[in-house]
């Protein structure tokens, strides 16, 4: 036999694409079904999994992603309608979509056995469903890689873009409301709905799905921008469950913002600040002392806009004070200076007792009892109407930091397009170029280190009156509760240096998980540490990088990017422009 026949051999003994493909629609489908037949027999675990014909939540997750596997088999297989799912190829994103169902269902399953105690507590349900997932996992895998450069997509009508656009926000709205509504209480929901998201987030990246969606977006700025207001709106409107999640949602976008102004300081201008937390310290304290609380050692009640904007004037100062005489340190030393700052900071509040130095901030105990905020006549502490929908204390301290927030990412966006922004990423890059090219660099890093601080203040006032307490205890560099000096970097590294969406969605991954995984308190840095390790392998310009920084790791693969995908660069409210 010749080597030709060998290889014809071997090439009629491989599977086919079409068989594998129908095998993994016929996984699929099967999967689907298992979500309807019961997983275990006692409702003792968490969720009740007993009830035929009605699925769990821990069950719709893997009848999400079977869906998903099912919905991308098809557009392989050519079903109009459906190509748009894959413009830049299948193969990888139906193994990480199988793959991701298959590893939420395998949890599940694992999850019975280990709360229960036994693997007779499952039922045949869930062997089923991890079955039939493991076999389109195994099909997917088999498939040969079919990447491609996706061609340019038909335009489509405005009115339809339109359309593409609210329906992408209504189900990121839903996303996001179902990962913040599990309940605490049921911490395997939570850590399913991780893995999902994380493989079906991948998977619409590498389907080039996410790319033509930015196009979309990028030539309907204004509908975008809107619909995103919208969403945001939307979400106390929508919670069953009154302010039991909101509170979450608030301590986010204070989290978020505080991180927002520290990418002013790091992502543009490339200042590596480790006491940043400090700032958001000042505006608490700050505010807390203005605003009429009992044990304040100032006998004044200022109105909220005065106590904020007193909070980010002293956040200002302090951020001036400490940076005219630091800002000529580089490097290392610069963050040395600044990691000391904020240790100064906490001892200092904890010392301002009337023992240990001037009574001001009651030290260890903090000021409490700060009151509600009161604008023009609206009591925040107090549930109000509507709409027709009662909403609650922690609902409208919500909203008005949705209103905050959209004036941070004001603030930064103008800031990073205009001259001075190109002048933070020129010193950012490189400092003694620019300065070669007339560029007071010192001057440049200061009014950076001045502007986030101020930002950071801004939302400090907000989480004073959202706490109704200030403690000492609440700004260190590191812990295993977020805002924190480390925390805050992490968010701003790990979403995306210099870009606006970045660091909002490194702040709501580092504060949600904590959050909803409080039972593994003891593991949760020895986990972050572990997932900031595997980000700076795999990903190391972050989650959702700017053209630069995607260049700068990954240039062979921008040589790949769809038409789309290079429109929507410079979208992200103008930062791109000064990052590139």
């Amino acid at each position: 036999m010749t080597s030709n026949d060998k290889t014809l051999d071997k090439k009629s003994a491989a599977p086919r694409p079409a068989a594998l493909l129908w095998a993994i629609v016929g996984g699929s489908l099967a999967t689907v079904a298992s979500a309807f037949l019961a997983w275990t027999w006692t409702s003792a675990f968490p969720g009740n999994l007993t009830i035929y014909g009605n699925p769990a939540p821990l069950q719709l997750l893997t009848l999400v992603g079977g869906l998903l596997t099912g919905l991308h088999a098809l557009s392989a297989l050519g079903v109009k309608g459906l190509g748009w799912l894959t413009p830049a190829g299948t193969r990888k994103a139906l193994w990480i979509l199988a793959l991701g169902t298959f590893a939420t269902t395998a949890f599940t399953t694992i999850s019975i056995v280990v709360e229960l105690g036994a693997v007779v507590d499952l039922e045949p349900g869930a062997g089923v469903a991890v079955l039939v997932s493991a076999v389109s996992a195994v099909a997917a895998y088999l498939l040969p890689d079919d990447t491609r450069k996706a061609a340019p997509a038909k335009a489509l009508p405005s009115w339809a873009e339109i359309l593409v656009i609210v329906a992408v926000f209504a189900v990121g709205l839903f996303v996001v409301t179902f990962g913040i509504d599990t309940d605490d209480s049921e911490p395997q929901l939570f850590i399913a709905y991780l893995i999902l998201v994380g493989f079906s987030a991948t998977a619409l990246v590498k389907s080039g799905l996410t790319q033509r969606l930015s196009g979309i977006t990028a030539r309907n700025r204004q509908v975008t921008i809107t619909a995103a207001i919208v969403m945001a709106i939307a979400f106390p409107f929508i919670q069953q469950s009154g302010d039991t999640y909101t509170l979450i949602a608030v301590n986010i976008l204070i989290f978020a913002t505080v991180a927002l102004g520290l990418n002013i300081v790091v992502g543009l201008a490339g200042l590596l600040d480790l006491g940043y937390v400090a700032f958001l310290g000042v505006g608490a304290y700050t505010a807390a002392l203005v605003s009429g609380a009992t044990s304040s050692a100032f006998n004044v009640h200022f109105p909220f806009w005065a106590a904020a904007l007193t909070g980010m004037a002293a956040s200002l100062v302090f951020g001036v004070v400490i940076g005219a005489p630091t800002l000529r340190l580089r490097g290392d030393y610069l963050a040395i200076v600044t990691l000391g700052f904020g240790e100064i900071f906490r001892i200092a509040m904890g010392n301002l007792d009337g023992t240990s130095g001037p009574k001001i901030t009651n030290g260890p105990n903090g000021i409490p009892n700060i009151p509600q905020l009161e604008f023009f006549g609206y009591n925040f502490g107090e549930s109000h109407t509507v709409l027709g929908v009662e909403l609650g204390a922690y609902a409208n301290y919500y909203l008005l930091m949705i209103l905050i927030m959209l004036l941070v990412v004001v603030v930064f966006a103008r800031a990073g397009n205009s001259r001075i922004g190109r002048a933070w990423v020129a010193i950012r890059e490189d400092e003694t170029a620019a300065t070669a090219m007339g560029i007071n660099g010192f001057r440049v890093k200061l009014v950076a280190f001045a502007l986030g601080a101020a930002l950071a203040g801004l939302a400090g006032t907000v989480q004073a009156h959202v706490n109704t307490t200030v403690v000492p205890e609440n700004y260190v560099f590191a812990g295993p509760v977020p805002p924190n000096s480390a925390f805050l970097l992490a968010a701003v590294i790990l979403g995306g240096m210099g870009t606006i969406s970045g660091p909002i969605v490194g702040s709501a991954l580092l504060f949600l998980i904590p959050a909803k995984l409080s039972f593994l308190q003891d593991y949760q840095l020895l986990g972050f540490g572990i997932a900031l390790i595997l980000l700076m392998r795999f990903r190391p310009e972050g989650l959702i990088a700017n053209k630069r920084a995607r260049l700068e790791f990954h240039e062979n693969d921008d040589q790949v990017a769809v038409p789309e995908q290079r429109q929507s660069e410079d979208a992200d409210a103008g930062t791109a422009k000064a990052g590139a």
